[in-house]
């Protein structure tokens, strides 16, 4: 990608994209974010610019500014797509780190991020806006949906479902075939084999429901 990129999101996942998109030598005009104690400072020498609501800001994403968008919640970030989709008629691009491993066989949607030493595999479907953190593996022909995040070293093993909105904590395991529902979450280290109902947390080896 050689177009310049501004990052909707200061906080560690904006760090993160900040890191991804140097990595492929791709310039970051600056960040936007909501919190004006932030504006005016830097992070690694890139200045957060401004509010994320702002046309002086806004008007110069499009064909030759792209944007990334790195807020925490599914809710933020849902409500900046849309916006940048009804105001600018644009979709966040995707944040891949150099390192990572992706399938030329993959599907994979807009404005996803994934992390340094990563392992995308064969037959996988990506959904948009969906975060897979460093040394996480998603498996053959496993299908994460749309906002899904994945931490750090997290197994997806092959066909696994992760239905939009699912969490998978850091160095959690996800046995072949299992499905997670809708904005799930799976506990950091847990082994999970058996399915996940929508909206239930579980937790540990093997992993249970913590609701």
């Amino acid at each position: 990608m050689e177009n310049p990129v501004v990052i909707f999101g200061a906080g560690n996942i904006g760090r993160l994209a900040l890191d991804i998109f140097n990595s492929n030598e791709v310039l970051v005009y600056g960040f936007l974010d909501e919190n004006s104690k932030l504006h005016g400072t830097e992070i690694s020498e890139t200045v957060i610019l401004g509010d994320p609501n702002d046309d002086g800001f806004l008007k110069i994403i499009g064909n030759k500014t792209k944007a990334f968008v790195a807020f925490e919640t599914k809710t933020h970030k849902e409500k900046t797509v849309k916006m940048l989709l009804d105001r600018r008629k644009t979709m966040p691009v995707n944040a891949i780190h150099a390192r990572a491993i992706v399938s030329e066989d993959s599907e994979i949607g807009h404005g996803i991020l994934i992390g340094p030493g990563a392992i995308i595999n064969q037959g996988v479907k990506l959904g948009s806006h969906s975060v897979i953190h460093s040394g996480a593996i998603v498996d053959v022909k496993a299908t994460v949906g749309e906002y899904v995040e994945i931490g750090p070293g997290a197994v997806i093993s092959s066909d696994v479902t992760l239905e939009n909105g699912a969490f998978v904590g850091a160095g959690a395991t996800i046995v072949s075939g299992i499905k997670i529902g809708k904005n799930a979450r799976v506990g950091a280290g847990s082994l999970v084999i058996e399915d996940v109902k929508d909206k239930t947390t579980v937790f540990g080896n093997p992993a249970k429901s913590i609701d």
